[in-house]
């Protein structure tokens, strides 16, 4: 039993059990036109290997178990989802079944060659933007995403801003994602989302719907960036400190299935990304059934990292 499992037996938690199908989160391949400190997926612009792009066969696969399940939401990320061949394709099949498709959008890639109309497309699909923002400076964001990431992230979101997204009345969404820069827990989200709202409306005149605060799991570019500033122990020792079993309730793994490049089933990104499958046989989206709802989480240590302090999700703070 691992130290995580401990905690949640302690609290009468373990095992965690799924309690529904409603999101079914895609990583469509780690090819992204930028290159992160805090990436937990080691996604960037020279990535080589079969999960560079999930092929169009495994897309097929993805939009036929949207038409046998449950799920209410199709939620595609990447690397950079959209510089995936299928993406689009992925997009208008299921906004024609009436689902809610998220974009997790770096805003950068809307100036890529050859993307030059994707935020028209996001916007003529009603597509839910989820955009990342390290921070409201320009010193921070460039630190953590690259020079010169924040400029063009402020230009993104005012084409976005031009279309609707983020404005009153508009039924387009979009919602910011923070992560912060080192090896600290974000602060409480709605602090964040009045600081981000207040200060990237007066410096610089775009706005948003909400903000998203995630905390930095200790896998991947995260964990080398921990073992490089000796970091990883205190880092996992303040995870570990800040169980909150509220927070533990609501992972996002009990509501969702997480999707590989290509096509095996993970309880969540994260797990993908260590290699730690869904427990039982049904391990590729080929023999998806929905009994899956009834499975049990498959949990590690690095799961502290969605139980500290307010909780942290692909859909933000888990707890008050």
């Amino acid at each position: 039993m691992t130290t995580f499992d401990a905690e949640l037996q302690q609290h009468a938690l373990f095992p965690l059990r799924a309690r529904a199908l409603e999101t079914l989160q895609v990583n469509v391949g780690k090819l992204c036109n930028q290159l992160c400190v805090h990436c937990h997926v080691d996604a960037g612009p020279n990535q080589t290997g079969a999960d560079v792009n999930m092929s169009h066969e495994t897309a097929e696969l993805v939009l036929a178990t949207l038409q046998q399940g449950s799920f209410t939401t199709l939620d595609l990320t990447g690397g950079a989802p959209e510089l995936n061949p299928s993406f689009r394709w992925l997009v208008g099949e299921a906004r024609a079944l009436g689902l809610t498709v998220i974009d997790r959008c770096n805003l950068t890639v809307l100036f890529v060659p050859g993307q030059e109309d994707l935020a028209e497309f996001l916007a003529a699909h009603e597509v839910d933007i989820f955009a990342s923002l390290p921070y409201h400076a320009a010193e921070r964001t460039d630190r953590q995403r690259g020079r010169g990431v924040f400029d063009d992230s402020i230009r993104g979101l005012r084409r976005l801003n031009a279309l609707g997204y983020g404005m009153q009345g508009s039924k387009l969404r979009l919602n910011l994602v923070y992560n912060p820069g080192g090896a600290y827990l974000p602060g409480p989200q709605a602090d964040l989302e009045r600081d981000f709202k207040a200060r990237l409306g007066s410096d610089w005149g775009v706005f948003f719907n909400e903000l998203y605060a995630l905390t930095n799991l200790p896998i991947a570019r995260f964990l080398t960036f921990l073992k490089r500033t000796g970091n990883e122990e205190p880092y996992r020792a303040k995870l570990r400190a800040s169980f909150n079993p509220a927070a533990a309730v609501n992972t996002m793994c009990r509501d969702q299935i997480s999707v590989a490049p290509d096509g095996s089933l993970y309880d969540c990104d994260f797990n993908q990304m260590v290699g730690l499958g869904v427990n039982g046989a049904r391990q590729h989206l080929r023999d998806f059934d929905g009994d899956l709802v009834s499975r049990d989480i498959a949990t590690a240590n690095h799961c502290f990292g969605c139980t500290a302090g307010g909780g942290s999700s692909c859909g933000g703070a888990t707890a008050g």
